[in-house]
Parts: C-alpha cells; sequence; structure tokens
C-alpha cells in the first residue's frame, strides 16, 4: 500500500504537538512552575527542554523518517542483520496501547465536565456540591464508561477519515481552536481583582522557595518535566516522522513543537494561577485542581458557565489531539503487521481499546479495591507508572543507542537523516553528548523515578522495585549491545 504524507508542513507540525500536549501541561506544569521558584525554575527547564528533549525528539522523527513506517517495524528495517534490536519495537507498541488505557478515561473526564459546564450545572453550587460532583463522577461507572467510549468513537472516527482528510485537518481546527481559547481564558484570568499575586508567585523568581526545596530536587523536577512533556520514548511521535518529506531538517520541526508544547504549559499557569489567587485558593496540584478547584471558582465567577465551559473545551481538544494521534499508531501497527487495510484496522482497535480501557474506569468504582501500588492508589495509576516511569524512559534510552551505535542504525545514518533538507542542522560535533551524557541522564532520571515512588514503603518493597528498574534497563542493554548468529 503507498504510504500516506502529510499535506502540509503546518500540519506535520500541529498534528505532532497535538500529541506531546496533553493534560500535564495544564495540570502539572503551572503548580510545580509555582513550587520551584517560578520564573528560575522556567529558566532550568528551558534549559534542560533543549538539551534533553529536543535531541531525543529528534532521534524519534528520524528513525520514523528514516523507515517510512511506525515503530512496530521501524527497527525491523533499518538495524543490521545479526543484532538484537527489534524486539524494541514491543516498548513502543505496549506503550501506545497502555497510555490509550487510561487516557481515553482522563479525555472522558474532559468531555463531561464540558458537558456539564454548558449546562450550567456548577452555576451557584457551593464548595461541598462541586467536590461532591467529582465524586459521584468516580463512583458512577456506567457514566464513565459513555463517555469514554464516546471520546474513543470520536478518535477514531477521526482516524478513519485518513492522515489528511481526517488526523490532518481535523486536528489543525483543534489545535486552532485550543490556541484562541487559551489566550481568551489567559487574559480574562490576568485580568481579575487580585490577579496580580497570582503572577508574581507564577512568573517572579523565588530563590528562597529554591533554597527551600533543595537545588536538587529543583533541577531534577525541571529535569523530568522537560523529558516527560514531549511524550518521547514509546514511538507515538514517531510516526509522524514515517509520514514527513525530506523538504524540512527535523531539527527545526522539533524546535518549532517544543515551542508549541512550551506556549502551551506556560498558558495554563496564566490561566490557572492567577484565577486561585483572585479566589484566595491555592493551587494544587492534580486531579482537583481541574476538577474541584476550578469547577468551584468558576461557579463564583460571573459568567462562569460560559468561561467553565471555554476551560474544559479546551482540556477536551488537548486530550482528545493526543488520543488521535496514539490511535493513529495503533491502527498503523496492524497495517504494517497484518496487511490489513485502514478500514479493518481502525474497527479492531476500537474494539480493542474500549475494552482494554474498561480495568481503568472500574478502578475508581467497582474495583476500587484493587490497590497495586500501595494503599490508595488506583489501577490507573498503575498504568501511569507503567508508561511513564518505565517505557517513556526505557523507550528514549533505546533510539539514542540506536542512533548512535555502530551496529545499530550508526550516527552517520542519523545525522544525514535529521539533517536532509532546510532548516535548522543537527551539531554533528554533539555526537559524544547524545551517546553517552543524554543516555546517562536517561537513566538517572529512570532510576531516581522508581527511588522516589517506593522509598517510602519500605526496604524490602524499594529493594524488590529496583531489581524490576534494573532488570527492564537490562532488557534495552540486551537489545543494544547483544548479537545473533547470522543464517547461513
Amino acid at each position: 500500500m503507498k504510504r500516506e504524507s502529510f499535506g502540509s508542513r503546518l500540519g506535520f507540525i500541529l498534528v505532532s504537538a497535538g500529541c506531546a500536549i496533553g493534560i500535564g501541561n495544564v495540570w502539572k506544569f503551572p503548580y510545580i512552575c509555582g513550587e520551584y521558584g517560578g520564573a528560575a525554575f522556567i529558566l532550568i527547564y528551558l534549559c534542560f527542554l533543549v538539551i534533553l528533549g529536543i535531541p531525543v525528539l529528534v532521534s524519534e522523527f528520524a528513525v520514523g523518517r528514516g523507515s517510512h513506517v511506525s515503530v512496530a517495524k521501524c527497527f525491523d528495517r533499518l538495524a543490521p542483520e545479526g543484532t538484537c534490536w527489534k524486539p524494541l519495537k514491543y516498548i513502543g507498541i505496549i506503550g501506545c496501547y497502555m497510555l490509550m488505557m487510561f487516557y481515553t478515561t482522563v479525555g472522558g473526564w474532559m468531555l463531561y465536565y464540558c458537558f456539564k459546564s454548558l449546562r450550567g450545572a456548577f452555576v451557584g453550587a457551593d464548595t461541598e456540591a462541586v467536590a461532591g460532583a467529582f465524586s459521584n463522577m468516580m463512583g458512577d461507572a456506567p457514566t464513565m464508561i459513555l463517555w469514554m467510549v464516546i471520546v474513543c468513537v470520536i478518535g477514531f472516527i477521526v482516524c478513519f477519515m485518513g492522515l489528511q482528510n481526517g488526523i490532518e485537518k481535523i486536528t489543525k481546527v483543534m489545535m486552532s481552536a485550543l490556541l484562541i481559547i487559551m489566550l481568551v481564558l489567559a487574559v480574562h484570568s490576568v485580568m481579575m481583582d487580585g490577579a496580580g499575586e497570582g503572577i508574581k508567585f507564577y512568573l517572579i523568581p523565588d530563590f528562597q522557595k529554591i533554597r527551600d526545596a533543595g537545588l536538587g530536587n529543583v533541577i531534577f523536577a525541571a529535569l523530568s518535566q522537560s523529558f516527560f512533556t514531549l511524550s518521547i520514548g514509546i514511538g507515538a511521535m514517531l510516526i509522524f516522522g514515517s509520514y514527513l518529506d525530506k523538504s524540512r531538517s527535523l531539527t527545526g520541526e522539533a524546535v518549532s513543537i517544543t515551542v508549541l508544547d512550551t506556549f502551551v504549559a506556560l498558558t495554563a499557569g496564566f490561566i490557572i494561577i492567577p484565577a486561585c489567587f483572585s479566589y484566595g485558593i491555592q493551587p494544587d496540584a492534580g486531579p482537583s485542581l481541574i476538577f474541584i478547584t476550578l469547577p468551584n471558582i468558576f461557579a463564583k465567577m460571573s459568567g462562569g458557565a460560559l468561561w467553565g465551559s471555554l476551560f474544559f473545551l479546551f482540556l477536551s481538544f488537548a486530550a482528545i489531539s493526543t488520543i488521535i494521534a496514539v490511535f493513529e499508531n495503533l491502527i498503523a501497527f496492524n497495517m504494517e503487521l497484518f496487511g490489513w487495510n485502514r478500514k479493518k484496522s481502525v474497527l479492531v482497535c476500537a474494539i480493542l481499546v474500549i475494552l482494554l480501557s474498561l480495568p481503568c474506569v472500574l478502578g475508581f468504582n467497582v474495583w476500587s479495591g484493587i490497590q497495586p501500588l500501595g494503599e490508595g492508589s488506583t489501577i490507573m495509576d498503575l498504568e501511569d507508572f507503567i508508561v511513564s516511569n518505565n517505557l517513556l524512559p526505557l523507550g528514549s534510552l533505546g533510539y539514542l543507542l540506536f542512533c548512535t551505535r555502530k551496529n545499530g542504525w550508526g550516527w552517520d545514518n542519523f545525522i544525514a537523516e535529521a539533517n536532509a533538507g532546510a532548516g535548522m542542522k543537527f551539531p554533528k560535533s554533539l555526537r559524544g553528548y547524545v551517546a553517552y551524557g543524554i543516555p546517562a541522564i536517561v537513566i538517572v532520571i529512570y532510576l531516581k523515578g522508581y527511588y522516589d515512588k517506593f522509598v517510602g514503603m519500605g526496604t524490602g518493597v524499594l529493594a524488590g522495585w529496583m531489581i524490576v528498574a534494573l532488570a527492564l534497563l537490562g532488557f534495552v542493554f540486551y537489545c543494544a549491545f547483544g548479537t545473533r548468529k547470522r543464517k547461513r
């Protein structure tokens, strides 16, 4: 079958940015930015985006464009005979499915709250009523399933329409609308009474907070956020490189996508933090900020139904753009591995994703007694841990090694692919840093993530999980350094 391609450069940038831009940009970045010193944290974060995030993103795009296939087949096509790179594809395949097992549920929450806001459900509601609405939703399995299915159906319908007529065209509209809505919300938020204190909290460097939190913790928080914000490591971005022609160099495109992703994260802070300060509420991290704190603010705000609806519409676009992008990966897996056409692949993937998403939904109600990562954890926490703390860093490490090792694709092939076309070039002089420096940073992020997750659960639990971490790391090194007997 003829390989599809993007109709325009803008389409590639917006679709790729739509994949990177997600809920984490909204409920995590503004909080940790304020928590770790505001503008000082932003500066550290931007530095790490440049020296860590962009090189890994370029590597992933290069493997995609060089192979013209998804992660399911890229190593099969590019890896030299007699090497063990091919099993790395399972990090991407499992990662994309695992991400959709919980992200579709979160997307359903956003769409449901957009619907509730349009109906004026929070207008005049008191704090207990708003908090109760979120608790009621989590305990209502049929409602959660319904909105999860609606999100899945929307995503797969767009993918069914094809790359140019569906994904590219719809994502252009959604991303344009998302950016416009964000700007409107940000302007409204900073104009509210008392918003000035929130802007100071967000943007003025507070070095005392850095000292209080510890410089090492602040640097690691910025390092981790810069790494995870671009959704690199599971091949979700790779496939869009495979649809790209060679008219533009990949470094310039990666920078454009990173700038757009960062703009959304920074603007989300201007929406959320001034509004919280205007109503005397300390911004908090996680779902409670989105589904309890902010609806409480909208309930008290003049025109709250309108502003709440716009806010959750923006969040819905952010979630659905990511879902559509990853769905395209799942569809491509079947088309490449089994030779199916798009119609059959969409149908099978739609059924499979809906079924695989049910454990996450039920983990908040029917199966709430299952707490896989300790007391208070949910099935969603486990799925998120597998993706965020394991597959993203391990997959990124795999791409870096593959693009720099002689027994892999190799530095010369990577540079030739990355620098093909007009635009910003990837510096050839960075070979040592990309081959050894960034992998070392990724390994530190990966192991420290395990340590931070389990250090409070006792020495035995920590030791057991660290063994798991080292075993998974060993799998990547086996793929990178192992050899197989050549067939005669």
